[in-house]
């Protein structure tokens, strides 16, 4: 008598840890997304700095295509939540044939979608490490996630192909790594292709940010002074290195012109109050005649939007709609 192979404990019950899994990160990026959307403070603690997990909802990663990021990581986690449990609603039975289509083809779903919000995830937690240099346990929660629901995904049934495995890992993989540096390149390289201003080195100063290294000239002054009378205003943070590109750009007399509008509430002259009514989603931001300009901005093109008609030679930054 051929005595049948038991089936694995984990591949019945794969399918329903990766929906728990899948079910706890919608959960963590619905409360994110609430927060981000309402203009709440998220709970959460600060590491030694003083910068937490809203210093990383207010950086300009946190927000993608005018959204929340947490919105995306959201309906990805219910999509996971879905491939998981999609088969269950075949009845093995009376569709056989059918459930073994769905199961396959969610299997493949559900690889693919690990390994991209895997992917995606380390290149976030890159970024919380590196740029941000900030604690979130949301983000390092979001991040365990994905990776589980990854391992899951691979253990949990057997694959009769391990090449099927490779390959979409990196057909995947590539158009993750391709797509998020492009998503982000207008924040990662803001002045892509333009003379480079010194990027700040060492820590800022606490409450202040970094010293403005570049002069100014005539042009960075008068478009200043003109910024400041027709009331435009900068929303900033002292520990973003971003705020502190552009006023490398405007050159540290000019800089002392700006009406800069402090977000942090452990920065120097604080308003929070102000950036949360503005809404401000990530630094720097302008307001200039009511209307928003996210990211570091090129002087013409503050120029432009400004109405300023006085000189136009800047130092820093020439000609960068040539």
């Amino acid at each position: 008598m051929i005595r049948r192979r038991s089936t694995p404990w984990i591949h019945k019950w794969s399918r329903f840890i990766i929906a728990a899994i899948a079910t706890c990160g919608a959960l963590t990026t619905a409360y994110i997304t609430f927060e981000k959307l309402t203009g709440g403070q998220a709970a959460c603690v600060v590491d030694a700095s003083g910068k937490g997990c809203n210093d990383v909802l207010s950086s300009p990663w946190a927000t993608v295509f005018g959204q929340p990021l947490a919105l995306f990581g959201f309906l990805a986690y219910v999509g996971m939540a879905i491939f998981a449990l999609a088969p269950l609603a075949f009845q093995p039975e009376k569709n056989k044939e059918q459930r073994q289509k769905i199961e396959n083809l969610t299997w493949l779903l559900l690889l693919a979608g690990a390994i991209a919000m895997t992917v995606f995830s380390g290149y976030l937690m890159y970024l919380l490490a590196f740029k941000i240099q900030a604690f979130c346990p949301y983000c390092i929660a979001s991040a365990s996630f994905s990776l589980a629901m990854l391992v899951l995904t691979i253990i949990g049934r057997t694959w009769e192909d391990i090449g099927q495995i490779f390959f979409t890992a990196i057909v995947v993989g590539m158009v993750t790594l391709i797509g998020t540096l492009g998503v982000y390149n207008h924040i990662n390289n803001p002045n892509a292709g333009q003379p480079a201003t010194p990027v700040p080195t060492g820590r800022p100063t606490q409450g202040i940010g970094w010293e403005v290294a570049t002069t100014s000239g005539k042009a960075e002054i008068e478009l200043a002074r003109h910024l400041k009378k027709i009331g435009a205003k900068k929303y900033a943070a002292w520990w973003c290195p971003h705020c502190h590109e552009q006023k490398q750009l405007f050159g540290k007399a000019a800089a002392t012109e700006l009406n800069i509008i402090e977000c942090d509430p452990k920065g120097k002259n604080a308003a929070p109050d102000l950036c949360k009514a503005a809404k401000i989603q990530g630094f720097p931001t302008w307001e200039i005649n009511g209307k928003q300009y996210p990211n570091v901005q090129p002087l013409k093109r503050l120029a432009e939007v400004s109405g300023y008609k006085g000189p136009s030679d800047f130092k820093n930054f020439p000609d960068y709609f040539k």
